[in-house]
């Protein structure tokens, strides 16, 4: 690895070694009588990460939460053990437990935890500039850097690049990178002026990522000014469709970087080496997401780096990060038990008549309400063009009964925490997907993957056989070979309010949950390719709460949706079976 300008050769005198030592913020470092750098012993460093966190903090054992980081750490550090915690951003929004305080109680848990670092995901913004300054400068206990995230009326950053750390008897600089998506990603009006005439507020990129890789390699530059090892602590994530600004990309048009902790694509990546622009090994690694592992990264003392990422731990949690989650978990589910509608209509996932499962094999009621819910969410809260929405039958759990409806009723029907997205994809790809879903219709078998739709109709020809190409997994490879099982599929035009033949060379946008849409849930992998309209907007039980909310009245029935305005609409709550949107041949 080049090093630019060796920190020895910077710091030749006492006062360039004492002013180092200050300016970067520096305790420890050891200096002898005359303010020379004495040679440190040197020891192996750990840094403990996580990304895209979400605010799921009420996992249950053996998975993680941050009690459970707390207590990590700090076996580390009783075990007189160099270590650090950092994050990769994305974890004030997702769920319920970051919403109902705008991360707050998030970041109360962080501090308690014990991170030292973090960047800005694109959700940090999601609650709107002046939060997340807030949170920044006045509320996290631990600094945010970014790189790329400037001011455009003085030109400056708006946090620092780099942050320096003394472990191991030596210096580490951090980098921190936010993707340039994040404007689009969350709401460009937050980036402006209070009038919304320009952009005060912007995140390098460019569109051949120039800008960016720019913007990296000044502070890479910078940081081994002083630096034994430079570590990149972004959100971009590896998605196709992040490109020219995913990590692999950043660090193949850069040189300097020792390794690499990244969020944003929720990839599950324990090691991956990338090369630079001189073909030194860089260290990718990312968690995942929602805490479904911490990673741990050791560098040795012969500067070699590992990373490992760890599912569950064997310490104990009872802190006071575990009293704090606690008690906000608490105080949400109580909340969570607030009346937000209320309906005489009795919603099904099973029969009605058999108690058979139903939502897994055919069209339901229920099913049709989450899907609508979806559907109403992009068309009337985010006021997005959706042409049809998706939910897999084995994402929807519970009939509820005639009565109220509260955020917990949502959350019973929709517990997965599962996240809405917005994607464009064309008319086969909508074709491959529900054939996909229809593949064990008629069998007798139940299929999770079964699609309920909003804004669309198709048939399932259960007397044609499967030939969906799938994986020893299960997971679709390719169309179906033979004579498709789903037919005559129809996109609802708003325009004329007409169900109109789907064309298979249009592109459409079509609404969904994550698992299915992004994370190859059930098997669903025709999407490659497509493009991210919006990410990641809402938990799968707020999409169904907000649409609960919009009913006229506060009741839910066919009459009062909003979707009834929409002419030609097909509605009928009032049918168990659903409206007929879904026809079983």
């Amino acid at each position: 690895m080049k090093n630019y300008i060796s920190r020895r050769n910077f710091l030749k005198t006492a006062g360039a070694a004492t002013g180092a030592a200050a300016a970067l913020g520096l305790t420890g470092a050891p200096l002898a009588a005359d303010g020379l750098f004495i040679a440190p012993e040197k020891h192996p460093i750990t840094i403990l990460y996580t990304n895209d966190v979400h605010t799921y903090i009420d996992n249950e054992a053996p998975e993680l939460t941050y009690a459970n980081i707390e207590a990590l750490k700090k076996s580390y550090e009783d075990a007189d053990m160099d270590v650090l915690l950092v994050d990769a951003g994305d974890h004030i929004q997702g769920t319920a437990y970051g919403a109902m305080d705008k991360g707050a109680s998030i970041i109360k848990l962080m501090n308690s935890a014990g991170y030292d670092l973090a960047t800005l995901g694109n959700h940090e913004f999601d609650y709107g500039m002046d939060r997340i300054l807030t949170i920044v400068n006045e509320e996290a206990d631990f600094p945010y850097i970014s790189c790329n995230f400037k001011d455009l009326r003085t030109g400056r950053k708006v946090l620092p690049a780099i942050k320096y750390f003394w472990r191991g008897g030596r210096i580490l600089a951090f980098i921190g990178v936010t993707t340039p998506e994040t404007i689009t990603k969350s709401t460009p009006a937050y980036f402006m002026d209070a009038g919304q005439n320009e952009f005060i507020y912007g995140i390098d990129g460019g569109d051949d990522g120039q800008a960016l890789y720019d913007a990296v390699q000044k502070a890479i530059d910078e940081a081994w000014l002083y630096a034994d090892f430079v570590i990149g602590l972004g959100h971009l994530g590896v998605d196709g469709s992040s490109s020219p600004w995913t990590s692999r990309e950043v660090i193949q048009h850069t040189v300097g970087f020792n390794a690499f902790i990244d969020g944003h694509s929720h990839t599950v990546m324990a090691g991956e080496t990338v090369r630079d622009a001189e073909g030194n090994p860089v260290l990718l690694t990312q968690t995942g997401c929602y805490l479904g592992n911490i990673g741990r990264m050791t560098i040795d003392t012969d500067r070699n780096f590992t990373t490992e990422l760890i599912s569950s731990t064997n310490v104990n949690p009872f802190n006071e990060t575990l009293i704090l989650q606690t008690d906000w978990i608490n105080a949400v589910d109580d909340m969570l038990g607030e009346k937000i509608a209320e309906s005489p209509v009795n919603f099904y996932i099973n029969d009605p008549v058999t108690g058979d499962r139903l939502i897994r094999s055919q069209e339901t009621n229920m099913g049709d309400l989450v899907a609508d819910g979806i559907y109403a969410y992009f068309n009337e809260i985010e006021q997005l063009d959706c042409d049809i929405a998706i939910m897999n039958g084995g994402g929807i759990r519970a009939d509820v009964p005639a009565g109220d409806w509260t955020y917990m009723t949502c959350k019973t029907v929709s517990p997965f925490g599962n996240v809405a997205c917005l994607m464009s994809v064309t008319g086969a790809q909508i074709q491959n997907a529900l054939e996909f879903g229809a593949r064990y219709a008629g069998s007798g078998q139940e299929n999770g993957g079964f699609l309920q739709v909003a804004g669309a109709t198709y048939e399932i020809h259960t007397d044609i056989p499967n030939t969906v190409q799938t994986d020893d997994q299960n997971v679709w490879t390719g169309p179906a070979t033979g004579t498709p099982r789903v037919q005559n599929i129809k996109i609802y035009n708003k325009a004329t309010g007409a169900y109109e033949p789907l064309d298979p060379a249009r592109t459409y946008n079509m609404a969904g949950m994550n698992y299915t849409l992004r994370s190859l849930g059930d098997g669903f992998a025709m999407f490659d390719g497509a493009t991210l309209v919006k990410d990641y907007v809402s938990e799968d039980y707020l999409v169904l709460s907000s649409y609960a909310m919009l009913f006229n009245g506060g009741s839910i029935t066919s009459a009062n949706s909003p979707l009834a305005d929409y002419a030609g609409y097909l509605l009928d709550y009032e049918n168990p079976y659903g409206a007929g949107r879904i026809t079983l041949l």
